[in-house]
Parts: C-alpha cells; structure tokens; sequence
C-alpha cells in the first residue's frame, strides 16, 4: 500500500475534494484523482463517491479512515524520528497569524527560513479569528488569547504584556481616567464580539463590561482610530511601542487596576509528534520573541 496514496485519501476527507487535496499537497488535480483510484484498487472497495466538487464517504471508506489516518501519522512520526537529527523542513506549511502580529514578527522571518529550508513553502493566512484548523488544512495557528478549552494541543511561546493608550488629542479633549470606573465613562475601541476587558488588581481578576461605539475585526483598526483620536484603546506593548515613544500615543495608567497579562500560543491539530515544518517554525519565531522579550526587560 502506497502512502502517498493514503495521505490522498485522508487530505481530501478533511479538505472536502479533491481538488483542494490536491492543492493542500502540491500537486496536480490528476495526480491526486489517480493516487485515490491507485489506493482503491489496492484495498478492491470503493472508498468515495466524488464529483469534480465534492464527495462523500462511503461505507467501507467510513471504515477504512481511522486506520488510514493512523497509518499516515505512524509514518509521519517515524520519518521524523530518523530526520530530527537534520530538521530540514519541507512540503507547505500553512499558518494563521493575527494581521499585527503577523506583519511585525511572522513576515520578518520568512525569508531566512526559505532560505535555510529550500523544500519549504509558505502560505501565510492573516487573521485574527482562529480557524478550524482541520477542516481549513491549517498546519499551525498563532493567537494572542485566553485559549478555551478545546481539542487542540497549544504550546505558550511568550507573554503578551498590555497597555491602555490614547491619543493627546483625545486625553486633552476628554481627561484622563485615573480609575476603572472611570475608564468605563471613555470612548473605549476594542476587538468586535469582545464584550469585556480584563484587569487585575492585588492578584484578583477584575472586568468592565463594554458598550463601544466603535468596534473593529482586526486590532489594527482599533490602533489606527486611537491614534486618530477616537479613544482608549487596549492593545499589546510590541503593537504601540513606536508610537508611545514617538508621542503619538499616551500611557493611560489607573490606579486601581492594571490590564490582565495574555500569551502568545502556538495552537495545532492533535497529533503525536510535530511535522518537522511546523516544528522549525515554532523554534524561529519562539527566539525571535525571546530576543525581543529580553530587548525590552
């Protein structure tokens, strides 16, 4: 049994087609229709019905999954246990990152590890919401949260320390809240669908309820409308650092709390042990952060 016909077969299940199988792996659309016709002779059943859009399994290919998708992760972890000693990566790697994040730290680090790993291919999805990392054939996700409980595995690569700014403009105009109840009566600009910020004040956690007036998907627009002077905004110390020493944007410091502390997490599908791509990754940008950690203490 051929395993690249096998990891056909389970690449289209989670991608839907075969088309985008083919795409997630590299290949031509003929090539991988052939390899899942080559995997059915093998075992002498039908495993899917398919049309040029989608498909569908059948019985026997409903049976024949779990052990096809075993078969692929053993393979997978016994490649990379003879390769660990080289972790030369290869293939395409798909990775989520916030848009801010992303364009600061993630797009500054394609280049070397292109470079380094010639085999390597990138396809980089700017984002802030986290994807369904199986169904979206995502190899990675990096998000700056308080990750709920899910079924994926999530490695903490760094905090991601926050401060509450504003423009002088808006601090002229409006005052400067010195407390959290105060903060509360502010024109305050954060993420759409995000319905509390958190604080902390003696080790305890502490929330203030919004009702903005403004809300954006993306962080950056909440950045770009504090600087306009549109309000508060609660955003990471890497994201207003240039501002904050440029004047563009003002510490605002209560004194009764201080904005909760998040991570930053590499969030992937459960798996045994890590593609050799997604492991180099995670190391690249883990001592990019860490360099940057120690450029700030």
């Amino acid at each position: 049994m051929n395993i690249q016909d096998v990891l056909v077969f389970t690449t289209a299940v989670s991608a839907g087609s075969l088309s985008e199988a083919a795409r997630r792996l590299g290949m031509p659309s003929m090539t991988a229709t052939r390899r899942l016709a080559a995997l059915e002779a093998t075992v002498g059943v039908r495993l899917m019905h398919r049309t040029t859009r989608s498909l569908s399994l059948t019985a026997e290919g409903e049976t024949f999954l779990p052990y096809a998708q075993a078969l692929v992760e053993n393979t997978e972890e016994a490649l990379a246990q003879f390769n660990s000693g080289t972790q030369k990566a290869s293939g395409l790697l798909r990775v989520s990152v916030p848009v801010a994040f992303g364009i600061q730290f993630v797009a500054p680090l394609v280049p070397q590890l292109l470079e380094a790993h010639p085999s390597l291919r990138i396809s980089l999805d700017l984002s802030d919401a986290l994807p369904d990392l199986v169904s979206s054939g995502m190899d990675l996700a990096i998000r700056i949260a308080r990750l709920k409980d899910s079924n994926l595995i999530a490695r903490k690569l760094a905090d991601n320390p926050r401060v509450l700014v504003a423009s002088p403009d808006y601090l002229r105009k409006y005052g400067t809240p010195r407390t959290l109840e105060e903060l509360q009566q502010h024109n305050c600009l954060p993420i759409a669908n995000i319905q509390q910020w958190n604080f902390v004040a003696d080790g305890h956690e502490r929330h203030m309820r919004l009702n903005p007036r403004f809300s954006a998907t993306s962080i950056e627009g909440c950045h770009a409308v504090s600087i306009a002077g549109g309000g508060i905004a609660l955003l990471a110390n890497w994201n207003v650092e240039k501002d904050l020493q440029s004047g563009r944007l003002v510490e605002v410091k209560l004194e009764d709390v201080a904005p909760q502390t998040i991570a930053i997490w590499a969030v992937y599908p459960t798996r045994k042990l890590l593609p050799a791509k997604v492991s180099v990754f995670i190391s690249a940008l883990q001592e990019v952060l860490d360099k940057s950690t120690s450029g700030n203490g």
